[in-house]
């Protein structure tokens, strides 16, 4: 029997996988609007904690700012406020399967890998993305992910010649970003990103940025290879050629830490293929509902939209919208919100002092060094964190 079985017939319950940016920000939307007499809420996630992604590249090379404490906020009880205060429940588990109803619209029920069962009337899919090996953390406890921190700060502190592989999709920043980091705490250790095309990112974003991107990171003594690659099965973190790398335009490259930070892909193995396009993306209408399911919503990097993937998207962009098209769907609201894409911008952090910007808004804005240092690289935002999660240390 499931251990999470509707009991009270009254009520209906909401289920949301993935208590990630998406995730929360749903919940949080719900919670000036749900009324607790008639509606509970349960969030489910692998993990015990919520990760911030934007600071866990900082939090691997080194232990500045106490980023595990400050960042590393667990579920519970404060997760769930407003009118879904007492009404909320955390269950840490990973999802491997969803019974859909058999009708559209009906109620089904989410598989745990546990064996056990959770019963919804809506559900919300905000499962992100699976992200490479240095940022892809355990599930299963707290003291696992920093033991996972641990061993890549060892790591990086280890190595004398790191060889960072990637840097096309906006989703793989972490590249730069990372050999950001790694500059800050290691000054004067050989750095080196290749890139097989011939400028950084992606046509998303105009020339300029991207030439841009790549001297601020070669001003700071970070070696940038762009239209050049190594063989992709060459590529081992743990087998590395004795004699090092010939990359395809003959440059000899002898790093004794390779990191591909590629790999990145939707977090959707648990649902039917039907339900995903080739890439497995979450196929969705404009109002974030799936086209044979509409009591089930998704949103964040898992959805097949064209625009680069974003937590502040997810967030900011998202989640307002599948909110308010629950409570239309629940007949709590009127008018529901359709989305037409949102303005691409990001800013890249440099290390802790620098950085680069951009906002495609007139005629393209590029950010420099010292405001995106002020903006994000200085503290990586992290006193925002607690908005999110509810959490206070």
């Amino acid at each position: 029997m499931s251990a999470y079985k509707k009991t009270d017939k009254a009520k209906s319950t909401i289920v949301v996988i993935g208590g990630g940016f998406g995730g929360l920000a749903v919940v949080n939307n719900l919670s000036s609007s749900i009324d607790p007499e008639k509606y509970s809420l349960i969030l489910i996630d692998a993990r015990p904690i919520h990760l911030s992604l934007p600071s866990t590249l900082r939090l691997i090379v080194s232990d500045a700012d106490n980023l595990l404490e400050k960042t590393f906020h667990p579920y519970g009880e404060h997760t769930f406020r407003k009118k879904l205060a007492g009404n909320g429940t955390f269950v840490q588990a990973s999802v491997t399967g969803i019974k859909f109803g058999d009708k559209a619209g009906k109620g089904g029920s989410v598989v745990l890998d546990n064996g056990e069962t959770v019963e919804y009337d809506i559900l919300v899919l905000a499962t992100g993305s699976i992200w490479p090996r240095p940022i892809l953390f355990p599930r299963e406890s707290r003291n696992a992910i920093e033991e996972h921190v641990k061993a890549r700060r060892q790591e990086f502190a280890k190595a004398s010649d790191i060889l960072l592989v990637g840097g096309g999709a906006v989703r793989y920043r972490s590249v730069f970003e990372l050999a950001g980091e790694l500059r800050d705490v290691f000054p004067s250790k050989p750095i080196t990103i290749i890139h097989r095309e011939k400028l950084l990112l992606n046509a998303t974003y105009p020339d300029k940025y991207r030439t841009k991107l790549q001297r601020q990171l070669e001003g700071r003594g970070i070696t940038v290879l762009t239209g050049d690659a190594i063989t992709a099965s060459e590529v081992s973190e743990s087998n590395i050629p004795q004699a090092g790398f010939v990359t395809e335009q003959g440059k000899n490259l002898k790093p004794d830490l390779v990191v591909p930070t590629w790999g990145t892909r939707p977090n959707t193995s648990f649902l039917p293929s039907d339900l995903l396009t080739s890439s497995g993306y979450v196929k969705i209408l404009p109002t974030f509902q799936l086209p044979v399911h509409p009591n089930v919503f998704a949103l964040g990097d898992m959805i097949d939209w064209q625009e680069q993937k974003m937590a502040a998207k997810a967030s900011y962009f998202h989640a307002p919208k599948v909110a308010q098209n629950i409570l239309v769907y629940l007949n709590l609201s009127n008018g529901s919100s359709e989305y037409t894409g949102s303005t691409e911008g990001l800013i890249i952090t440099n290390g802790k002092a620098s950085g680069l910007g951009y906002v495609d808004v007139l005629w393209g804005i590029v950010i420099g060094g010292w405001l995106s240092a002020m903006i994000k690289s200085k503290t990586l935002m992290v006193s925002s964190i607690s908005g999110l999660t509810g959490y206070t240390a």
